[in-house]
């Protein structure tokens, strides 16, 4: 029997009691109209038994397939390039390919603070208790100890299911950059205090009036405070460069340079302003070089900085050889030699650093700004070129730098920046 709903009832008895009133205003004998509304009655009582006893009939349940078993599934892990785990009571059901790569083909199964050791991520992971939102853990040393995680932990699906979803993320490239801000302006204002203080010292000293009379002393803390200011000067001239060329850095240089031309007029000006030493500087350039592509101002910058560089750390009357030739590919082939006391292997890699010193004492007193090198990566960066630095302690350090050819875009734009 069909239901009826609360108003079909009404109505239902609204229109038994219209009909049952207009029989009787037209003379009807009451007794014959008792019967048929007292049967109305009753089946309007059957029909709304019935549909409450429908309405408090449970629905069905749905039967909806298991989040793992979607045939979708693991293309959606797989569509995330960072690694990506589904852990279910503690084990780890899901993992995508990269997560794999991270932590081994092998943990899908396993237990998650097996496959991920380290604390913060175990305490996390092994919890039971309901998650209500997602949580954030820092995760230092996973994978390789410089390395820095971010990883987020987000319930999935029903609280007694105890799944739970991890995106790990690596931060280490953004942590290693912002350490390097940090280092970057701790060290310039050390390099820029240094000299200052003693500026600050001997002008106080000058300012004492018996001090002042004596010529010898004022004339010998004046040389010092000259070449104290100096050294700030080319301190700063440094890092104004350095900042340009990172500025330009994602630009390529798109003008031909003569490189042979360049560097004969670089070795002349070595040779006619750094006396004995300057002589020193050989020069051997392979004829009929094609140009390169190029920013002068900035190559010339490049040439002083490596010869400067093997003219300081050089051993006096040895001799400092630049080479230009062909290199592969078609690139043009730089070499700056020198034989001095070499660089060990540990220095080398950070070379490049910014203010990084293998003997601090004694680029000082040279009057270097530890930037020079620093300054030679970066112009090679942006000429899309690569650079090599090869030292051996006692017989003395070579630099390679590799340009591509001003007329050859695609070796130009394909060549990587390899320090």
């Amino acid at each position: 029997m069909n239901r009826l709903s609360a108003s079909q009832i009404t109505a239902s008895l609204a229109m038994l009691l219209l009909g049952t009133g207009g029989a009787l205003m037209l003379g009807a004998d009451p007794l014959m109209i008792a019967l048929p509304v007292l049967a109305g009655l009753v089946v309007l009582v059957i029909t709304a038994g019935d549909g409450g006893r429908h309405a408090a009939e449970p629905d069905l349940p749905v039967d909806h397939p298991d989040l793992i078993d979607h045939p979708d599934f693991a293309s959606l892990l797989e569509g995330v390039a960072d690694p990506v785990l589904l852990v279910e009571k503690g084990r780890i059901a899901r993992a995508n390919r990269a997560a794999q790569r991270l932590l081994g083909a092998h943990i899908e199964g396993e237990d998650a603070r097996i496959a991920i050791r380290h604390p913060a991520a175990a305490e996390r992971l092994a919890s039971q208790a309901p998650l209500a939102e997602a949580v954030t853990v820092e995760l230092v040393g996973l994978g390789a100890r410089d390395q820095r995680w971010q990883m987020r932990v987000a319930p999935v699906g029903t609280v007694a299911s105890m799944r739970r979803l991890v995106h790990l993320v690596d931060h280490s490239a953004t942590n290693a950059a912002e350490r390097m801000r940090v280092d970057f302006v701790a060290n310039a204002s050390h390099e820029l205090r240094t000299p200052l203080a003693g500026i600050l010292g001997f002008i106080e000293t000058l300012g004492d009036p018996e001090l002042g009379k004596d010529g010898e002393t004022r004339n010998r803390f004046l040389k010092i405070m000259d070449g104290e200011a100096r050294r700030m000067q080319r301190l700063i001239d440094d890092l104004i460069s350095l900042s340009r060329i990172e500025a330009d850095k994602y630009r390529a240089p798109d003008s031909a340079v003569d490189v042979s031309e360049l560097v004969a007029e670089v070795v002349s000006i070595f040779r006619a302003s750094h006396g004995e030493r300057g002589r020193d500087v050989e020069m051997e350039i392979l004829p009929g070089l094609a140009p390169v592509r190029g920013d002068r101002a900035q190559l010339s910058q490049l040439l002083h900085n490596l010869i400067g560089n093997s003219i300081k750390y050089g051993r006096p009357g040895t001799a400092i050889r630049v080479m230009l030739n062909e290199g592969p590919s078609g690139m043009t082939r730089l070499v700056v030699a020198d034989e001095g006391e070499g660089i060990g292997p540990d220095h080398l890699p950070r070379l490049t650093e910014r203010f990084y010193r293998v003997d601090s004492g004694r680029s000082r007193a040279m009057g270097g700004t530890g930037l020079g090198l620093a300054i030679v990566k970066h112009i090679v960066e942006r000429h899309r070129g690569r650079m090599d630095i090869a030292s051996t302690l006692g017989k003395g350090t070579t630099i390679t730098v590799l340009m591509p050819p001003a007329a050859d875009d695609g070796v130009a734009a394909g060549a990587s920046a390899a320090i």
